[in-house]
């Protein structure tokens, strides 16, 4: 156990190269790689109740005690980054199983790597844990929504299905995972260390095999689809910081939005896409997955540098009330 909680560190610590690791082996096999294509939303079923056993009634705590930031935060995660998507598809002109592919990584949840790369941002870990968490457990109904309002006049879709898969593949895991660790709480602390091993493996299998099932893309299309993904991660960035710097929250608050904005569920979406549409469609997904954590990489690293101006969090607001 010591062994793989120190493997699952290393994982975690290099989650980036791993994750193009994957994005590298499906390019070299990409008829191996394809195989796992139509295992995805298993895998992601897997992540996403590694998730849930990462979670305590606790940390929905602050929604009550802090509604404001909450609400701000998901909000944008889910305004922001669909309307972002949908307009640098058709600004690119794209193939209408990539401006649904954007869309949907876009309407996606916020990433499972955000609450590390806010914990090295130096932002509020408190705030990312509850965005993360409730827009999760929102996007069984906001997902198949705001997908079908965009992406409807693109290709059809069936958001009755789009629900019911998001309900099997993250809602599920994830309360199963939230409830196997309040009735065992003791047997799961103790494999808790492994689970970044068990997320970072998830996601370079997605990686791969959506790569792998779109190898011939990646190389003709792969360029603009990537640029594309350079430019939504970036906005979601941006924006998320200035959204919650213009409602004038503190430092360490506009870190966490910003980041929770910007990285998304990519594995969620390549899950969906290749479920209900077609692995063109994951594309996105899967070149979002290895760049957002790259881009997560270097602004912690930018921001770990720099103490936040205001040193007001909400867990010490929460201790000092």
């Amino acid at each position: 156990m010591a062994l793989l909680a120190r493997i699952g560190a290393f994982a975690g610590r290099w989650f980036a190269v791993l994750t193009l690791l994957g994005a590298v082996i499906g390019l070299l096999l990409p008829d191996q790689s394809a195989q796992l294509a139509p295992h995805v939303s298993l895998l992601l079923g897997i992540i996403m109740f590694g998730m849930g056993l990462t979670l305590r009634p606790i940390d929905f705590a602050v929604v009550v005690k802090h509604p404001k930031a909450v609400l701000l935060g998901v909000a944008a995660q889910f305004v922001v980054m669909p309307l972002l998507g949908f307009g640098i598809a058709h600004a690119f002109a794209m193939d209408p199983l990539l401006v649904v592919g954007m869309i949907l990584v876009g309407a996606a949840p916020g990433g499972t790597a955000s609450n590390v790369i806010v914990y090295l941002a130096r932002g509020d870990v408190a705030l990312s844990v509850a965005m993360t968490s409730i827009s999760t457990l929102l996007a069984p109904l906001l997902t198949p929504l705001l997908v079908l309002a965009l992406a409807g006049s693109t290709l059809p879709v069936d958001a009755g299905e789009l629900f019911l898969s998001i309900v099997q593949m993250v809602l599920v895991p994830v309360v199963a995972g939230l409830l196997l660790r309040s009735f065992a709480t003791k047997l799961v602390e103790k494999i808790l260390p492994i689970l970044p091993l068990v997320s970072v493996l998830g996601i370079l299998l997605v990686v791969a095999g959506v790569v792998g099932a779109n190898a011939d893309a990646v190389l003709s299309a792969g360029l603009l689809v990537a640029l594309a993904v350079i430019l939504h991660n970036a906005g979601g960035l941006g924006l998320g910081y200035l959204l919650a710097w213009v409602t004038g929250t503190p430092e360490s608050t506009r870190r966490a939005v910003s980041i929770e904005v910007g990285m998304q569920n990519s594995g969620l979406a390549a899950g969906l896409a290749t479920a209900h549409f077609a692995p063109l469609a994951a594309l996105p997904a899967a070149l979002f997955s290895v760049w957002h954590n790259f881009s997560g990489a270097l602004i912690a690293t930018y921001w770990a540098r720099r103490a936040p101006r205001s040193s007001e969090s909400l867990e010490v607001t929460s201790e000092e009330s």
